[in-house]
């Protein structure tokens, strides 16, 4: 997922709860499903900082050896700079592109 790119608010904004039960029908599923797409968001960002700052890992566990690089204080302050999890989840779901489905309410054949 392209984070650069993702149209969420930097810092949080007053909803109207009306709006988040269109889709649903039932605001606290709304919630569920925003709640479980932020934390998808939350470990694909984890995941991918991670396998960036392993490549800056050192072996040694001696503190005297331990350095400032540049590139690794970029790549963390680009991290802490992306809109929260649970904004970007928010986005996703007024804009039509979380998938979801709920078994208990589909028509059975």
């Amino acid at each position: 997922m392209d984070y650069k790119k993702t149209g969420a608010d930097l810092s949080t904004v007053t909803r109207d709860l009306r709006d988040l039960d269109h889709e649903t029908g039932n605001l606290y599923e709304s919630i569920a499903i925003i709640s479980k797409r932020a934390n998808q968001i939350s470990a694909e960002i984890k995941e991918e900082l991670t396998n960036k700052l392993a490549e800056f890992a050192s072996n040694t566990d001696n503190l005297e050896e331990i350095f400032e690089n540049r590139e690794q204080i970029e790549i963390s302050k680009f991290y802490e700079r992306l809109p929260k999890p649970s904004l970007m989840a928010i986005q996703e779901f007024f804009d039509g592109k979380i998938y979801h489905r709920n078994p208990n309410t589909e028509v059975q054949k």
